[in-house]
């Protein structure tokens, strides 16, 4: 067995001994050695393996499959620009602590430079946005490696996972190799590695990896005095946090169900003392204002060794809250009639409008899910709405990449988070711009692993809708001397055919009313595991639907539970 096939043979059977049990592969020429090694172990049923022709769709796939299982997840390219496509993902991963494990291949190191073709500085790319950046040596001939190798796929896993840090994130795993790339004439793929070449290539007994790295936990206990009036704040990547359970909680979309649920809208009419940060606020300009205001004591409780701190007002920060006295009922109970409220006043609104917005479907398809479903939003616009219209059932996993907020590879997040979900249904919802950003997601070959079911609801209103609502939205930009200036550069309309671009990747396409939706998410599983719903929606009164709702409060009662 030639050395470049036997070292990926070795990396491959370390890291399923490691705990991976889902790899993407990205077709090439230089990785070829490990895409043989990957397909092996596939066939033998040890791993399940997902081949992409785009690396950077590809990218997000194995970011929904770690996103949603929690375990590391390989994906594996050629050299050059290939592992350049990764970028987006690897920030998003950074970002969003997700363990992904970009294993790719190389050149043997000293034709860097020398104008080899597809030949790159590629080792260390990603600088500060990955956890750890490991190579190895050239495999070669006669010479017992087994133990580095194994070694360092255990160091690249404990990276992944966050062992020793509590900080989970993305590594770069790169492998140079030399020709032959392909396996030896009589080579055969299931070949146990305990008898090749007398054993010496063997991993541990039982199938154990080869090093074990548990993965520890910081526990650093905050003070803090709940008798003041205290909201928290639960961002993405919360944790549960059972002491602040009774406190109104403003909780975007993915952070854990809460106890008693705040409004986003209503801190505009609360006044509290402190405020306490779980996770990262990632959403609402009202939690940013509340943040930043020097008259509220923060906290931030948070188990990495980062905390949030946008307005650079965090007053004490720890792991979890230690409550010194109890939070006042008054306080409580205001707080959770304002929620109800508002909650009241958003949805009445929604119901007197006479067009459909992204809004209205967030409200749809949140109403529609049930415990154990898995919803992944677009990280535009449809997560701002599932906070603001939307209410989602507890026991649903809600899932948005959050990390760093682009609309990169939501497609492919969505696919790779309902192959990893083995109950319930998975619905992904996005605009048209987030949809079509990411077309190559959608292509899944003959021979690969298809979610059972996964509906994408898109709110298609043909361009950017969230520009309308941010400064960019001033209907003066959209007369006089600015007269379509607007519609051009942030509206951007691009008049595509979501049908027949469907039809294209052999994706089942249906456009329903804001009506029909309910019923079409009830339907059974589409033939082929994915289905598109299209919805067309006015994105021309967003502006004025908030600022109706904002109208609707304003009229309302003030700020409840004054001491």
């Amino acid at each position: 067995m030639n050395p470049s096939t036997l070292q990926a043979r070795v990396i491959v059977d370390e890291m399923i001994r490691g705990g991976v049990t889902e790899a993407v592969l990205c077709p090439g020429s230089r990785n070829a050695p490990l895409a043989f090694a990957l397909h092996a172990a596939d066939a033998q049923g040890r791993l399940r393996l997902h081949v992409r022709i785009d690396e950077r769709s590809a990218g997000y796939l194995a970011l929904g499959l770690a996103a949603a299982s929690r375990r590391p997840v390989p994906i594996v390219m050629t050299s050059g620009t290939a592992v350049a496509n990764m970028g987006p993902a690897v920030f998003e991963a950074n970002y969003a602590r997700i363990p992904l494990v970009v294993v790719s291949a190389n050149r043997p190191y000293e034709l860097l430079g020398s104008g080899a073709n597809q030949t790159i500085e590629q080792f260390g790319m990603f600088g500060t946005q990955v956890r750890a950046a490991i190579s190895l040596g050239l495999a070669a001939e006669n010479l017992d490696t087994n133990s580095q190798w194994r070694s360092a796929v255990g160091r690249v896993l404990a990276s992944a996972r966050g062992a020793r840090t509590g900080n989970a994130g993305p590594v770069q795993f790169d492998i140079p190799l030399r020709e032959p790339l392909v396996p030896d004439s009589g080579d055969l793929p299931d070949t146990d590695l305990a008898v090749i070449d007398g054993g010496r290539f063997a991993g541990r007994p039982g199938g154990a990896p080869w090093t074990s790295a548990p993965v520890g936990r910081l526990d650093i206990p905050l003070e803090i005095d709940l008798s003041l009036d205290t909201v928290v704040v639960s961002g993405h990547g919360a944790g549960v946090h059972p002491e602040l359970a009774a406190l109104p909680t403003v909780a975007e979309p993915t952070a854990p169900h809460v106890q008693n649920p705040l409004h986003p809208l209503a801190l505009g009419k609360l006044a509290p003392q402190q405020a306490i940060i779980c996770g990262r606020p990632t959403l609402h300009r009202s939690v940013s204002r509340l943040l930043a205001d020097p008259a509220v004591d923060v906290f931030a409780l948070t188990t990495g060794p980062r905390w949030p701190d946008v307005s650079g007002n965090v007053y004490a920060t720890g792991t979890r809250a230690v409550a010194t006295a109890p939070p006042r009922q008054a306080w409580l109970d205001g707080a959770a009639r304002l929620n109800s409220e508002i909650v009241t006043a958003v949805a009445d609104e929604l119901a007197d409008s006479h067009e459909a917005t992204g809004m209205h479907v967030a409200a749809v398809v949140a109403a529609a899910l049930a415990p154990g479903d898995t919803l992944m939003v677009g990280a535009s616009n449809p997560i701002r709405d599932v906070a603001l219209a939307g209410t989602v059932a507890d026991g649903v996993h809600v899932m948005s990449n959050r990390g760093v907020a682009g609309i990169d590879g939501t497609n492919a997040t969505a696919i790779g988070a309902a192959l990893a979900r083995t109950d319930g249904r998975t619905v992904a919802l996005m605009g048209d711009l987030t949809f079509i950003h990411d077309a190559t997601g959608l292509i899944i070959g003959p021979d690969e692993p298809r979610p059972a079911d996964l509906r994408i609801v898109v709110a298609n209103d043909d361009g950017g809708g969230i520009f309308g609502l941010l400064e960019q939205g001033d209907p003066r930009f959209a007369r006089d001397a600015y007269l379509g200036v607007y519609d051009r550069i942030f509206g951007t309309p691009h008049r595509t055919d979501l049908e027949a671009m469907c039809a294209g990747f052999n994706i089942g396409h249906r456009r329903v009313s804001l009506v029909e939706l309910p019923a079409a998410l009830a339907e059974p599983p589409h033939d082929g595991g994915i289905e598109v719903l299209e919805v067309r929606t006015n994105r021309e009164g967003l502006r004025s639907l908030h600022a109706r709702i904002s109208a609707r409060l304003d009229a309302g009662p003030g700020y409840p539970g004054q001491s």
